[in-house]
């Protein structure tokens, strides 16, 4: 948001805004939208309706309203969005990139003033910088003022002429800009240059691949810039673990939205970048980018229902492919034909497809190579890259330290998508066989996917594993390891998943029959819960699946939880540890190499922590 002097004509300091009275808005949430996004390509704003079901004469008059608020300030008209779901509805409209904050505030008067005027409902807000919903002419004056207060004609400027160049532009509440990677060239939101005064010559942008999903995501933006660096260029990627400049963390934490992308684009050093792109960051902002070389979606599943009007995987899925809107009519879209939403969803998108799945005789990949397309999957053992006309054995996928001797078959999945991705990025075959050989031999290369210690005969996994799917392809893979030995597992949930995911988590857990369960709590994922509340649902959920009560114990804290069933353990045993918060699984690690170093064996003493 621009500064705002003490003498401007209004002052906003959030985009929620505060009511005078004590009673509940009538939305749960407004939010600027500052790119591509579910509704729309462009910048604008989206509410969230609470309690309240939108009827059709409900949203004409939010539409007459917004379109009245639009004129008063010399807006352009566009269209209108409303999406209706179980919950209520979610109204958005595009709106100037230098005026979002107002913008928010225009969909927050047409609501509140829509129910004011129809329901004869007393919302109850007006203050010092909000609109009046009583008094028209009043709202409009002070959105004029708000509106004055944030416009940037000299960024409308810059962000005109680098589109009229074909240049990407990235602004914020703080920096602007233009190009990307090697080729941009950034400016604080204060002091913008005029358009003439741009060295253009200069600017230029990277390739850029965006990968989305529900599981997988992490491992394959991490095998796509191993494939970038071994290309020779200099790799950009952001992940849910922080940012990341040819393999080395220049800022930790979830970097899954759009900040990340942003930080990763505008290094100076980074010749590729490849950003990972989480539903959250698309539903909150939209996507840094307004065009990307290749975007993937490596699945669909149950996760995350019931935020921001999202409650089904027909839902999820819309979301997801939201990055198709980045692509143009040049870009590629990889899709995983074993996903049956997406199979469903891809008749709706009109960019070029490529497929992969675990068999490469997978009828829509047979029908996709047959009309000319890419595909990727495995046949007799080995992976096949099917791109441009021209087959490319990848080798042997049981020698690929990913797929964990094959049995980690989500694994496989994900390389699939890594390899149709980087052949769009100009990789070669050769280069993605040199990758394959050796990535996930050493733990640095996947941090907290699929890590595994022997300690003995104790076997021990560490992954993310972070929704029901993820949990059952962990669980396989460890199982598969270890048929006959005790299963003991640590079990967490996030606190922003409805009680029926935490359920369906437990319900995972207790079909593997674990011999020990131990729940925590996620630091920094407690996210509206009490301590111990996701693990009370835990618990009955596995007590009702049949794991006898006295082999759940609960251990709240992430580290004690690791340290308590290594405790537990015998020899010949198996542990599965999905572990969420960094500081946490940073500390797992280093116990769990440092038990190796020393050669220590399940029922002896562990070393304090």
């Amino acid at each position: 948001m621009p500064a705002i002097e003490p003498n401007d004509p209004a002052v906003f300091t959030a985009e929620l805004s505060t009511p005078v009275s004590s009673e509940p808005l009538p939305f749960e949430d407004s939010r600027r939208l500052t790119g591509i996004n579910l509704y729309f390509a462009g910048t604008g704003a989206v509410l969230e309706t609470l309690g309240v079901l939108p009827d059709e004469t409900l949203r004409h008059a939010w539409r007459v309203n917004v379109s009245l608020a639009r004129d008063a300030l010399g807006w352009p008209h566009a269209p209108l969005f409303e999406r209706q779901h179980v919950g209520g509805a979610a109204l958005a409209f595009e709106a100037p990139i230098d005026q979002l904050y107002s913008a928010t505030e225009v969909n927050e008067w047409a609501w509140l003033a829509t129910l004011a005027d129809a329901l004869a409902m007393n919302v109850g807000l007006h203050a010092p910088g909000h609109p009046a919903t009583w008094d028209r002419d009043s709202a409009f004056h002070t959105l004029r003022a708000l509106a004055a207060a944030e416009r940037r004609p000299g960024l409308i400027a810059l962000m005109q002429a680098a589109e009229a160049k074909g240049l990407a532009a990235l602004a914020d509440d703080d920096a602007v800009s233009i190009g990307e990677g090697r080729g941009s060239r950034v400016w604080p939101i204060g002091q913008l240059p005029a358009v003439g005064d741009v060295d253009w010559p200069s600017l230029h942008d990277i390739p850029v691949a965006v990968v989305t999903g529900s599981n997988g995501k992490t491992t394959t933006v991490r095998l796509l810039a191993a494939m970038v660096r071994a290309h020779g260029w200099h790799s950009g990627h952001s992940c849910t673990d922080g940012v990341f400049i040819d393999g080395e963390a220049i800022d930790s934490g979830d970097f899954s939205g759009p900040a990340g992308a942003r930080e990763v684009l505008r290094q100076p050093t980074v010749d590729a970048a490849i950003l990972e792109t989480a539903r959250g960051g698309i539903l909150r902002r939209g996507l840094a980018v307004r065009h990307a070389n290749v975007a993937v979606v490596t699945n669909v599943s149950d996760d995350h229902f019931g935020e921001y009007g999202i409650h089904t995987l027909d839902d999820l899925a819309q979301v997801k492919l939201t990055v198709a809107r980045a692509l143009g009519t040049t870009g590629l879209l990889v899709l995983n034909a074993d996903d049956a939403m997406l199979v469903k969803h891809a008749a709706t998108i009109g960019v070029p497809l490529a497929w992969f799945a675990l068999d490469e005789a997978h009828p829509i990949l047979q029908a996709h190579r047959a009309r000319g397309g890419s595909t990727c999957g495995v046949r007799e053992g080995r992976l096949y890259l099917h791109y441009l006309g021209v087959d490319h054995d990848l080798g042997s996928v049981a020698e690929m330290p990913l797929s964990f001797a094959g049995s980690a078959a989500y694994n496989v999945a994900n390389i699939s998508a890594a390899v149709l991705a980087a052949m769009a990025l100009g990789i070669s075959a050769e280069t993605m066989v040199t990758v394959l050989a050796s990535f996930g031999r050493a733990h640095a290369d996947n941090p907290g996917r699929l890590q595994h210690w022997q300690l003995g005969r104790l076997k021990v996994f560490v992954d993310y594993a972070h929704n029901p799917e993820g949990l059952r392809g962990l669980l396989g893979v460890a199982r598969s390891a270890n048929e006959n030995g005790r299963l003991g597992l640590v079990l967490g949930q996030a606190g922003n998943r409805e009680d029926a995911d935490i359920r369906e988590l437990a319900a995972v857990a207790a079909s593997f029959h674990p011999q020990r369960v131990v729940l925590k709590d996620i630091d920094g994922f407690m996210r509206g819960r009490v301590a111990g509340e996701v693990a009370d649902i835990l618990r009955d959920e596995l007590v009702v699946r049949g794991v006898p009560a006295d082999a759940v114990v609960e251990c709240l804290d992430e580290i004690d939880a690791v340290h308590g069933l290594l405790a537990w353990a015998q020899d010949g045993d198996m542990l599965v540890l999905p572990t969420h918060g960094t500081q946490a699984r940073q500390a797992v690690v280093t116990l769990l190499d440092q038990l190796q170093a020393t050669h220590w064996i399940a029922g002896s003493t562990l070393p304090q922590y």
